[in-house]
């Protein structure tokens, strides 16, 4: 029982090799940080994320280090990692992906397959690279969600659809509601609308708020 004890916190690795695992998972992870950065697209970009790409590029190797060919300590350290709770939303897929491809990159630099973990990243890399060159090639067609609200209109989409026509390659009507105090008069359409070009969206919302009995428009879309 004793000389289970001992095993239990004995380290086949030397403090040399225990480096170069740390350093490898430390290079690996600068370079999944940097990726993340050229290819990331989105609004809500975080300094911060990258730095906890890369360090957990390296706490992942560390962990694996410890838990060695010890089925003992992997379920120890198992226990004692159930106890921290993550609330923290990740709403993007591309986070969630680098997640694992740190995660990837630190179980094989702290099991020593440096090559492996080198080869490894740099071949995912770029493919998560020309991937994203080929998708910001690729032309969006994003779906907009337009709100026209009207006063004192009786058809008011008559006007509305010769716009809809000359600018959207797709609308369709999702929503109307009455708005603004009683007797203001005020009704508010909705529509799922997709643009034939992105660049003239601004002269789009132009020409709807320049018509007949047009009170307001908002323009409205998810960028993810």
């Amino acid at each position: 029982m004793v000389n289970e004890f001992q095993n239990f916190f004995q380290f086949s690795l030397t403090p040399e090799e225990a480096l170069i695992n740390l350093t490898a998972a430390l290079l690996t992870g600068i370079f999944i940080g940097i990726l993340y950065r050229t290819t990331y697209t989105g609004i809500s970009y975080s300094g911060t994320y990258v730095v906890s790409l890369v360090m957990l590029t390296m706490i992942t190797a560390l962990v694996i280090m410890v838990i060695g060919n010890n089925l003992a300590r992997a379920f120890g350290l198992v226990g004692a990692m159930s106890i921290i709770r993550f609330r923290t939303a990740v709403k993007d897929t591309q986070d969630i992906m680098f997640i694992f491809f740190a995660l990837a990159a630190g179980l094989a630099a702290g099991a020593g397959m440096h090559l492996i973990s080198g080869v490894g990243t740099l071949f995912i890399g770029v493919v998560i690279y020309l991937a994203s060159v080929l998708n910001e090639a690729t032309p969006v067609k994003r779906e907009y969600l337009v709100q026209v609200v009207y006063k004192n209109a009786e058809e008011p989409e008559k006007e509305l659809f010769r716009v809809f026509r000359r600018y959207c390659s797709k609308y369709k009507l999702v929503n109307i509601k009455s708005v603004g105090e009683p007797g203001e008069n005020l009704k508010e359409y909705s529509y799922y609308i997709v643009l034939k070009s992105q660049k003239r969206s601004s002269e789009f919302s132009n020409q709807v708020n320049a018509l007949p009995h047009v009170h307001s428009i908002n323009v409205f879309f998810d960028e993810n």
